[in-house]
This record gives C-alpha cells, structure tokens and sequence, in this order.
C-alpha cells in the first residue's frame, strides 16, 4: 500500500499567495491535487497543469467536485503561458510551482523513479520519449559521467559510468541501483543509498527537469499580473539555486548602486518584489512527511515591469 501524498509547505504556500474567491492560480504541478484543493476551497478559480498522463487521469474527479472552476491541461508547465493564452487568459493572480518528482511516482514501482522497489527502468514523468534505459544503454561513458557529476553532485562518476556501461544491458531499477553501490563500496549501515544521486540525476536528465523550470519561472513572470504572486517549492540544491538566481536578478538585488554619468541609461526596473527568504518545514511537518525535509519555498511579488527573458 502506498503512502498518501501530503503536499509539502501547504500552510505556508497558501499563506503566500492569500487565495480568495475570485482569483485565477495556476498550479503548475497538480500532482495528487493538495494544492490546487486548498486554493480551491478558499474560492479561487485554477488551472492546473502537470505533463503526467496518470495525474490528469486522477484528477479528473476533482474537475466535477468543484463545478467549473478547476480545469486540467496535459502540458508541460513551461507551456503554461501559451496554453492559457490559447484559452484567452492572458494573466493570473498567482503560480504555485512544486518541482520535481512526486510522491505517487516514486511510489508507483512500475514508474522506475526509484529502487525502493524493483521496476522498469523508466522514469519519464510524461511516459514518453528516452527513458532510462535508453539512455543509460546507448550513451556513452563520458556523457553518463556528465550527467551524474552535473545533476547528481556524485563525485565519483566516472567510476560509476564504468560500471554502468560494463553491466550493460540495464534494464530495471534493481540492477541499477546494485551496480551504482558495488562501484561505491556501499555498506548497509551508510545513512544514505550511494544509489540516490545516481538516480536523480538520470532522472532529472531524462525529464529535461531543470531547462523545464528555467522555461517555467520565464512563463510565470510572463503570465502573472501586477502584484501577482509567484511561489515555489524545490527539493534539492541544484533547483534552489536556480529559483533563488532568477528572483535576485528579476528583483534587481545585489545590483551595483552608483550614480549614473550623464547620457548613462538605467538598469531595467525589477520584475519582482517583496522576495522572500527561504522558508523550510518545521519539526512537525517533517515528523508528519519525511519527504518534507528537503524542501524549501520562495515567493515573491510581481511589479508592473514588463516581463524579461531568464537566461541560466
């Protein structure tokens, strides 16, 4: 039996976007639905969005609960701007983003996100296009070692791209997991699963996860409206840093001050404001969700500047 999903930092996502009846929110990541049902129990109209055929499929139920102000959208959520513009609704008045894998893929053993059980090696959270087998099985060893020391932080990928391309054809998570601790010398009573970065990386490349959330912050500015709302929930470093670099470029923070020479033209105005500063779960919720303890939320507020282009 798997565990219920519990949306992360809930209390605290709600408290930054202040949902009312009459509003439009975007949930950029239905997932199970726990944000997009607060938002619409405190009277908000939302458009949810999630590239998971299995969530949308789900969610389907929740659409008639609440009579015409929930609609769903199969779509990546960097295309969240283009798909509402195509339904003509051009602005929001907030977007709740709560990045990465969810709880119910990682439960779902037959998804292939994790090695907690043993599945296919697949991990596409849209369930098409290169899986991880495929890539894992055609790439060469250079490239794996790339992936591995760039979205897993695993200093020893080389070592580990060896091993994989020796132990080739890999074909479930068992097998993966089982080659990734024998390259590492993985001891039963290491804390953590030497296995665990391996296979966020390959995931994370797989699903292209953090040019998705880069293209994702783009369209949300894009989208929002003055004093619009703009929160987002990440669960590892690699995405934080790229939350915490768009909202200090786009609120201008840390700009050189000085007096401008004559002729010299200003920097452009800042996109966001009132930015908030990390805020993580508490004992209690963590007690609650050990899925929590990782996950960090940053807000912040849209001006009226004209939306820019994020480059990282």
């Amino acid at each position: 039996m798997t565990a219920p999903h519990v949306p992360v930092l809930l209390d605290e996502v709600v408290a930054a976007i202040s949902p009312r009846a009459g509003m439009s929110i975007v949930d950029a990541t239905f997932g199970a639905g726990g944000y997009s049902r607060a938002l619409l129990n405190a009277g908000a109209r939302v458009y949810a969005f999630d590239r998971d055929p299995n969530a949308i499929r789900d969610g389907k139920a929740m659409v008639d609960e609440y009579e015409g102000r929930l609609s769903l959208h199969a779509e990546r959520f960097s295309r969240m701007r283009d798909e509402l513009a195509r339904l003509g609704v051009p602005q929001v008045d907030a977007v709740v983003m709560d990045i990465g894998v969810s709880s119910m893929q990682l439960d779902q053993g037959e998804r292939g996100f994790a090695f907690s059980s043993d599945g296919p090696l697949d991990m596409r959270m849209s369930q098409e296009g290169e899986s991880a087998a495929d890539f894992l099985n055609t790439a060469d060893e250079a490239a794996i070692a790339d992936v591995l020391y760039q979205y897993g932080e695993e200093r020893q990928s080389r070592r580990v791209a060896r091993a994989i391309v020796a132990a080739r054809p890999l074909e479930t998570t068992g097998k993966l997991a089982r080659v990734v601790r024998k390259a590492l010398g993985h001891k039963p009573h290491d804390k953590k699963d030497p296995a665990t970065r391996t296979f966020q990386a390959v995931r994370i490349h797989v699903n292209d996860e953090l040019g998705e959330l880069r293209a994702g912050l783009s369209a949300a500015e894009a989208l929002l409206k003055e004093g619009g709302v703009l929160a987002v929930v990440s669960f590892h470093s690699l995405e934080d840093r790229i939350v915490k670099r768009f909202f200090k470029e786009a609120s201008g923070a840390g700009r050189a001050v000085s007096r401008h020479l004559p002729g010299e033209v200003p920097g452009p105005d800042p996109v966001f404001t009132n930015v908030s500063k990390a805020i993580r779960p508490s004992d209690a919720e963590i007690a609650r969700n050990p899925r929590a303890r990782s996950s960090t939320l940053r807000y912040a507020t849209r001006t009226a500047a004209p939306a820019r282009e994020f480059a990282a």
